[in-house]
């Protein structure tokens, strides 16, 4: 009979007198342990590093420890960032406390060195016509808000002038009159409704405050004046626009004629009534080109004003060049660099509002040709409060 060699169970050592095979007299065969010694073998092959197995509470107190220990570590960094920025900071404000070295800067007196000539645009007055309810309150003008608008254009351009005359010599002011001083009926029953006035009392109005404004400026200054005079498209007589002959169905063409027998003995005034569309002035070498604007079509395109009136003026420059443009018609003050488009004095209207103008307060132009350094500025005149 094949008898089996006796072992002691594995977890026995002979002073281990606690092994529970000890206390029971039992003897272990090789192939068989008692069931805590079988546990021991087998915990050993899990966990050979023989650490205590931990409860699952223990487990969340020990990772809720290594998170709150990262996140100290993060925000410890994030505190050092600061630190650092706070003394590059603090160092920034200790440089300039000890690097403050001033010098003194003297006020600039003007010497009257250069020379200047200051262009005044005035057109689009509209004087007979009403505005009211129609642009929805945007804008009120009548006949007597004509006469406040006029008297502060010319009050606010001499006012202008005399700024300027404060640095640079300033002997002479053009005072540009681009048409379009009364709207006339020519759009019939809608002009009939709106205006307060029939054309021929609406010119004698229109010419009346212009001569009224002249005064103004010979009484109040000592520049001498050059007018050149351009009829716009409301005044004429026809129907249609006659670009050839134009001025002899023009009611302001007229006026401009009767201006200049007014002031025919004034010695400081000279008019330059044009026959044509255009009329051109030398400033100090540079050339300006006038005329009313109604000849540059513009449909309200979304580029505005800009796209067309370039195609225009390329197409005349073609013919005689000129440095600046100078035009009024669309009723909004616009900076194109080689033209400006004068506002107007009636402002935003339902002529504005059909050709999606730009919204603007009543205002015309004045800009400065400077005779060494060319324009140098341009500002609005600000008709209302």
């Amino acid at each position: 009979m094949h008898h089996r060699s006796e072992v002691q169970c594995p977890g026995f050592t002979r002073h281990d007198q606690s092994h529970p095979c000890i206390g029971n007299g039992i003897k272990h065969w090789e192939a068989a342990r008692c069931t805590q010694c079988a546990h021991q073998q087998r915990f050993r092959r899990t966990n050979p590093s023989n650490k205590p197995v931990h409860s699952l509470a223990e487990d969340r107190v020990e990772k809720q420890r290594k998170f709150d220990l990262t996140q100290l570590r993060a925000n410890y960094a994030e505190a050092l960032k600061t630190i650092e920025q706070l003394e590059r900071i603090q160092g920034a404000i200790d440089s300039l406390k000890n690097s403050v070295e001033t010098f003194t800067i003297q006020p600039l007196k003007g010497k009257h060195s250069s020379e200047g000539t200051a262009v005044i645009v005035a057109s689009d007055w509209h004087v007979e016509e009403r505005v009211g309810n129609e642009v929805g309150g945007l804008n009120i003008f009548n006949p007597e808000i004509a006469q406040q608008r006029a008297t502060r254009f010319f009050q606010a351009g001499l006012r202008l002038v005399q700024l300027l005359q404060q640095d640079i010599t300033i002997n002479t002011v053009i005072l540009a009159l681009l048409g379009d001083f009364i709207t006339n009926d020519i759009h019939g029953a809608e002009n009939a409704e709106m205006n307060s006035e029939h054309p021929n009392h609406a010119i004698v109005t229109a010419q009346n405050l212009l001569i009224s404004g002249i005064e103004f400026l010979l009484n109040n200054s000592k520049v001498k004046l050059i007018i050149p005079c351009h009829s716009g498209n409301h005044a004429r007589t026809t129907q249609t626009t006659r670009f050839g002959s134009e001025n002899g169905h023009s009611l302001e063409y007229l006026m401009y004629r009767h201006l200049a027998a007014y002031f025919r003995n004034e010695p400081r005034i000279t008019f330059l009534i044009a026959e044509g569309m255009h009329s051109y002035i030398d400033v100090y070498g540079q050339i300006i080109r006038f005329q009313h604007g109604h000849a540059i079509k513009y449909g309200g395109g979304v580029g505005g004003i800009f796209i067309p009136a370039n195609k225009a003026i390329a197409q005349w420059d073609k013919g005689r060049r000129a440095d600046l443009n100078v035009f009024g018609h669309f009723h909004q003050m616009k900076d194109g660099g080689n033209f400006l488009c004068n506002g107007s004095l009636i402002g935003y209207g339902s002529y504005a509002l059909s050709i999606k103008a730009d919204f603007e307060e009543p205002r015309q132009l004045l800009f400065l040709m400077d005779k060494r350094r060319k324009r140098t500025c341009t500002w609005p005149i600000l008709l209302t409060d």
